[in-house]
């Protein structure tokens, strides 16, 4: 329901809390001297009201100008309601002169405001573009706006333009006295200036785009005279009265004319006609003032004159007659007759028995006073001079000054109570801390312009200075300690209560005709007069008032009506009776969430207790007095329950459908930070009031309930009604607006933009906002409450939107009807018990966490609504606080409202992910998304354990959440755990991306005892899989998945898979890593795999070798394409090669010798890699390591002459080479194993050599002395004489075939010694040296001689001339041969 208004108001002081206010200073120096006498008049302000100001659509929508003015001073200021003005602020001083009362006056022309100032020397002009015609398009979107007075720097004030002197009269001492002006149709500027000697002199300024000069007019009754400068002088006018002094002046203009009122001091009115420069009016206002009798002798220094005009009422006056104890209100409206006469008929007299009358306001039907009583204490009424009872005025109710004394707890410090009163937002300006922190630190340091938390620190800095140098004494207790912060606080504070009142003594009063706002303009701020609610008034309400009402607006029923007042007059008397002490203690049961009705007992009690006055008997009396008191509070609990359930806008556009100039007008109304302070004050004050009714009638009904049937007539039932009802509803809302009121005062933080960015990722995961509301206008020197900002970036566009949903968008904006509206939904909308829950989303998107862990404290034992959204914004704070186990408790607790409030429901129901079986599970899986986003894997855990339980019959979703608790504990290195959640997870391809997932990170982080002794149920062929895709895929030498998956096999005791693990690793190290390091490891793999066969038994002992170049099927892997680019359709052919024990050995010994020529020379490791047996053969005689050479030839039973060969031509080239071969041999010599035969003769490497050769013939024989042969081939071939043993060893083998060799190479000679020791042996002469076991004999007559090879010597050495005798001896030794051979033969056939 909609609030109820009263006829009263409320003051809200729109405090500013700048350090310093900033003004631009303009100086305008005439060359004047400042007059003799030093006339001074008080301080005054004003303010004037655009014309469209009313109109949403208008640049000038709820815009204004103030001003005041100081002795030479006018301070001038543009306000507006809707938008930040940018540059509003200038101060004008007018070098030696001071502003006549009414001297400011400010007018709107189509394109311009036009200021028109008059002083008592000079008058002026300022010409500013209007705001209409500042901005080059209609659409104004910005939060701040230029103000009129950007450019007033610019303007040249002393021109003639824009000022005029008045000169000074001969023998003249005195100035103007008061003074009025107006622009007219034409746009001449007039400035009425009443003569100290009376009579009227009216300056005009031709209008400012034309030239002309300065007039002048003098209106007096005795003649009209015109000067163009200068007074008249006395002894010209004649004898003038001071009577018609004119006291105040008012000016309009009416149909081309132009006429100014004066009310002078014979209490005489009159008016001026400036066209006919005659007085067309005269009348003694003391006619309507009943017993007059004896004012007519006093002067009437403080009468005042005001007009107002209206369509419907024509041009009305009022009268302020300054009478002691009867001032009196007139108010008279002007008649036009047909012969253009005019007159005044009488329409209503006031009367106020206030003092001391500032100012007052007139409007077409209200005259709104403004007073200052004998206490000093602004009073503000108005009344409708028409329609009111009995000459009663309306209340408004002024803010009190701060609490003379601030009341400190046992349990509290002093300095924090102190600077939370003195930095609230609602009792002080900053200018007043400001100057009372000068005069404490008397003057020495001038406050700089600082931030709002830099002032507080400098104040404490100052107090707690002042506190340690009066201290003489190194040692006291803590309560002498704290008696001394008390008291020099206490004088601070005192200091700052002196600037406050002084700042917030009031000058003016201004009411806008358009919008009907009201304003009272005090000498450091503005505050605002606010409609008040009824239930409001009722208990803000001064007794004479609230005890001569006799309705109410709460109700319509008469009866009930005047049973309500009759209970608040019986509140008035509890709160009268509640002490300061009783009240803080009440306050602090609240804060610490206390029973209110426990501690309005305690209250309760001690009244009784201390019930010296007989309130308590006074009370009984007025209670018995009423009639039906049920119905009483249940009207007036009703009245202040804000809880709605309608539904506040949301936060979509702002009015649908209207025009987008309609909208952003609509987006920008009350949205500049005087309105924001304004409205947001309003529900503070709110919330401090009705806080203090909730209290004193929860302590009225506990009263209630101890009287019993002495008060109730309807006895009983009437009590259990008020104890199971209206108790626990009173003491509801007395918590509520407790909360109301703390959260209104409780400053918002600033944040850095770290943790900015966090909270914008927190909200991008939970998918709530796009981007943080954040304050776009907030400034590092003006704090804003958590309200204020709630109101900024949220509430404040909700509330338009609802506002402007009920009514015509082209309607007034009028303020009392508006701000009233605003005020109500922002307090609907803060509201706990309402359903809406965007103030704590608000703290939660701008990161006020403290304020917002605060408010959860505060609602938490009584409010019943949005509790799982309370608790998820908590584990939100601790979050952001770092304490993620209270978080997750909250979650956890918030899970149980997920599918009742509206705040859970649309924080789950953004998810895009496949339907999820329950709300929760959604829930669930946005807290869990969270907590990744933060990077607690534990508490990921913990809530997807708990999760799961939610999902029993949801499959996917089980596997989702044991894929991502498999996920955090693999990321923790909780690898069983990890495990653990693989096995369980019901999704087999989730499960096995996990396991691939497991593989890769325990292989990275070396974890390969975890991953190998792991059981792997069901999974063995899975991780095998995976461990050989991953090998075959990743390069041999970063990582180290065979090897893994060796030990893989071999902790399962399958020996021939490890083996065919080493082996394959160790063909790609052959063909992909062709270094030394690779041979290394390619040896050590078949060294591996041969250990793994002769593991287990013979038949088994082999494996399966893929061809070279065959493709490996790796699991996912995609269809294989052909060279045209189409899919191949048939299966690939494998050719499968089965490798025996023996084969391994054959390939160890290869890649050992590979290996071992890479160790002698690394160059051939690219070389080596890929090479055959044969090639390696070559390798390593080239390289000198015949040993390995050898070996490798009897392994692959490859033939041993290359190695033969080999070194016998080392020995041919370190035969003939020098010393440098030499020394080159030696190492290669070293590589091989030579007998270890002692020789003490120092021996050469081809010693060496040729040892090494004999060595290898012995050990390695041949059949037919091959070996011999290829060698003595390769030496004879290169021209190196046979080494002896080699020539002895070879006759003993084979003569026939060295025979040959030496006929082969031309050696004659030596084949004919030769020949001659072969026939000596056969013939028995050294037969042991040719291998012949017997020589020629009869008893053994088997023997033979190579006839060819010795036909072609003797051939060759008949053909060489000088052989001759060699081959005599040749022939001769074959003759003798030939006939031993004869006589054995004949001896042998003549045997028997």
């Amino acid at each position: 329901m909609a609030a109820v208004l009263e006829r009263s108001f409320i003051e809200i002081c729109g405090f500013e809390r700048e350090t310093l206010q900033r003004f631009r200073e303009v100086i305008v120096n005439l060359g004047l001297s400042a007059l003799p006498g030093g006339l001074k008049f008080p301080d005054s302000a004003g303010a004037f009201h655009y014309e469209e100001g009313g109109k949403l659509l208008s640049v000038t929508s709820n815009r204004f100008i103030q001003w005041s003015t100081s002795g030479d001073t006018v301070q001038l200021v543009e306000q507006s309601l809707d938008t930040n003005l940018l540059n509003n602020a200038v101060r004008l001083r007018f070098t030696h002169c001071t502003v006549l009362p009414g001297g400011v006056s400010i007018q709107e022309t189509l394109n311009n405001v036009i200021i028109l100032i008059s002083t008592n020397q000079s008058v002026h002009r300022l010409v500013l573009p209007h705001p209409t015609r500042m901005y080059r398009s209609e659409l104004v979107t910005e939060l701040h706006m230029q103000s009129i007075f950007t450019d007033v720097g610019k303007l040249s004030l002393q021109d003639p333009s824009h000022s005029a002197t008045i000169p000074s009269l001969v023998g003249q001492t005195g100035s103007p006295s008061t003074s009025a002006a107006w622009l007219s149709h034409r746009g001449e500027a007039h400035y009425a200036l009443a003569s100290p000697v009376g009579g009227i002199m009216v300056v005009t300024l031709p209008p400012h785009d034309t030239q002309g000069s300065v007039s002048m007019v003098e209106l007096k009754r005795s003649s009209m005279m015109q000067r163009l400068s200068g007074w008249m002088p006395t002894a010209i006018r004649g004898d003038q009265s001071p009577a018609d002094l004119a006291l105040s002046l008012a000016v309009r203009e009416l149909e081309e004319d132009s006429f100014i009122f004066a009310l002078c001091q014979d209490h005489r009115l009159r008016m001026w006609s400036l066209r006919e420069q005659a007085c067309l009016l005269e009348a003694d206002v003391l006619e309507y003032m009943p017993a007059c009798k004896g004012v007519k002798r006093l002067l009437g220094q403080g009468h005042r004159l005001r007009l107002a005009f209206s369509s419907t009422t024509g041009l009305c006056l009022s009268v302020y007659l300054a009478v002691p104890q009867r001032g009196q209100f007139t108010v008279l409206q002007l008649i036009t007759t047909d012969n253009n006469r005019y007159s005044l008929e009488h329409i209503s007299t006031l009367f106020t028995t206030q003092e001391t009358l500032v100012d007052f306001h007139l409007t077409s039907t209200d005259i709104w006073g403004l007073w200052v009583d004998d206490s000093n204490t602004t009073v503000v009424k108005y009344i409708n001079f028409e329609h009111n009872t009995a000459g009663q005025w309306n209340q408004v109710f002024v803010q009190p000054p701060p609490e003379e004394e601030v009341h400190i707890g046992v349990d509290q410090d002093p300095r924090e109570t102190y600077l939370e009163v003195l930095f609230s937002p609602l009792r002080f300006t900053a200018s007043a801390i400001v100057k009372a922190l000068q005069i404490y630190r008397r003057g020495s340091e001038r406050v700089t312009d600082v931030s709002w938390e830099t002032l507080k620190k400098e104040v404490t800095v100052a107090v707690e200075s002042e506190l340690q140098s009066s201290v003489t004494e190194f040692e006291f207790s803590q309560e002498e300690y704290r008696q001394l912060q008390v008291e020099f606080w206490s004088k601070f504070y005192a200091c700052c209560l002196q600037y406050q009142e002084s700042l917030s003594m009031p000058l003016g009063l201004t009411v806008s005709h358009h919008t009907g706002l009201v304003c009272l303009l005090k000498k450091g701020l503005v505050s605002f007069l606010l409609p008040c609610f009824a239930v409001d008034h009722l208990y803000l309400s001064y007794d004479e008032y609230l005890f001569s009402e006799d309705e109410t607006l709460v109700t319509e029923d008469p009866e009930v009506g005047r049973d309500v007042l009759q209970l608040v007059q019986c509140l008035r008397l509890v709160s009268d009776a509640v002490s300061g002490e009783m009240a803080y203690e009440m306050e602090k049961a609240l804060e610490h969430l206390q029973s209110p009705e426990k501690a309005a007992e305690l209250v309760l009690e001690n009244m009784l207790s201390n019930d010296s006055d007989n309130v308590i008997e006074d009370i009984q009396n007025k209670l018995q007095d009423i009639r039906n008191p049920m119905a009483a509070m249940m009207v007036l609990l009703r009245e202040m329950d804000l809880e709605t359930d309608s539904e506040v806008a949301g936060e979509g556009p702002i009015a649908p459908g209207q025009s987008l100039n309609m909208r952003i007008s609509l987006s920008q109304l009350y949205g500049s930070s005087s309105a924001v302070s304004v409205i947001c004050q309003a529900v503070c004050h709110m919330a401090m009031t009705r806080a203090l009714f909730c209290r004193d009638l929860l302590i009225l009904q506990k009263l209630y309930l101890r009287f019993g049937d002495n008060v109730f007539l309807g006895g009983g039932a009437q009590l259990l009604q008020l104890q199971q009802d209206l108790i626990p509803r009173t003491s509801h809302l007395l918590s509520s607006y407790h909360l109301l009121k703390h959260i209104s005062q409780n400053l918002a933080s600033s944040v850095p933009m770290d943790i900015i960015d966090a909270n914008l990722q927190h909200l991008t995961v939970l998918e709530l906002s796009d981007t943080p509301a954040l304050s776009t206008n907030r400034s590092v020197l003006s704090p804003q409450t958590v309200v204020e900002l709630f109101y900024q970036t949220v509430a404040r566009k909700m509330i338009i939107s609802q506002i402007y949903s009920q009514q015509q968008s082209n309607s007034l904006l009028l303020w009392t009807h508006m701000v009233s509206n605003v005020v109500h939904l922002l307090a609907q909308l803060l509201w706990p018990s309402n359903p809406g829950f965007q103030f704590p989303e608000c703290l939660m998107a701008n990161c006020q966490y403290t304020q917002l862990q605060e408010y959860v404290r505060l609602i938490g034992p009584w409010c019943q609504v949005n509790i799982g959204s309370c608790r998820f914004m908590l584990g939100q704070c601790y979050l952001a606080n770092g304490e993620g186990q209270k978080a997750l408790q909250c979650f956890q607790e918030a899970a149980t409202e997920v599918e009742k409030e509206e705040f859970l429901m649309r924080l789950t129901g953004t998810e895009e992910e496949e339907a999820v079986s329950t709300t929760r599970l959604q829930y669930y899986n946005k807290v869990l998304r969270l907590l990744e986003d933060v990077g607690l894997p534990e508490l990921v855990i913990q809530l997807a354990s708990l999760a799961i339980t939610e999902a029993v019959s949801d499959v996917s979703s089980q596997a989702a959440l044991w894929t991502r608790i498999f996920k955090h504990h693999l990321d923790l290195g909780h690898n069983s755990e990890a495990y653990e959640a693989l096995i369980q997870n019901p999704d087999s391809s989730m499960q096995l991306d996990c396991l691939r997932q497991l593989v890769v990170v325990l292989c990275e982080r070396s974890q390969l005892q975890d991953l190998v002794q792991f059981s792997y149920v069901n999974l063995h062929d899975e991780v095998v899989s995976i461990i050989e895709s991953r090998a075959r895929g990743l390069d041999l030498l970063a990582h180290n998945y065979y090897e893994l998956l060796y030990a893989f096999h071999i902790n399962r005791h399958n020996y021939r898979k490890a083996g065919t693990v080493m082996f394959e690793l160790g063909m790609r190290l052959g063909r992909e890593v062709r270094t030394r390091l690779g041979l290394q490891k390619q040896v050590n793999c078949y060294l591996a795999a041969l250990n793994c066969l002769r593991l287990i038994r013979p038949e088994y002992a082999w494996i399966v070798q893929p061809a070279s170049g065959a493709v490996y099927e790796r699991p996912g892997a995609s269809p294989k394409r052909n060279s045209e680019g189409e899919f191949s359709s048939e299966p690939v052919k494998r050719q499968v090669d089965i490798l025996e024990l023996k084969d391994l050995e054959k390939e160890y010994v290869l890649s050992r010798s590979r290996l071992t020529l890479a160790q002698h020379h690394p160059p051939s490791a690219a070389i080596a890699g890929s090479a055959t047996a044969v090639e390696m053969v070559a390798l390593l005689v080239q390289s000198g390591l015949f040993d390995s050479a050898l070996s490798l030839c009897q392994t692959f039973r490859l033939s041993l002459t290359p190695v033969f060969e080999g070194l016998a031509f080392k020995c041919v080239r370190l035969q003939f080479g020098g010393e440098e071969t030499q020394n080159e041999a030696w190492s290669w010599l070293a590589d091989n194993q030579l007998s270890s035969v002692v020789n003490t003769k120092e021996s050469s490497a081809t010693d060496e050599a040729w040892r090494l050769l004999a060595s290898y013939l012995d050990r390695y024989p041949s059949s037919n002395g091959q070996h011999h042969r290829c060698v003595i081939n390769k030496l004879l071939s290169h021209g190196a004489p046979l080494p002896d043993w080699l020539v002895k060893s070879y006759k003993a083998v084979d003569a026939a075939s060295l025979l040959r060799l030496y006929l082969n190479f031309d050696l004659l000679d030596s084949a004919a010694e030769l020949v001659l020791e072969y026939v000596d042996a056969l013939l028995g002469r050294g037969h042991q040296y040719f291998g012949i076991e017997r020589p020629l004999s009869a008893t053994w007559s088997s023997v033979w001689l190579p006839y060819t090879s010795i036909d072609q010597l003797l051939q060759a050495l008949a053909e060489t001339q000088t052989n001759s005798s060699v081959s005599d001896r040749v022939r001769d030794k074959l003759d003798e041969y030939h006939r031993l051979l004869d006589q054995t033969t004949r001896h042998r056939l003549l045997a028997p």
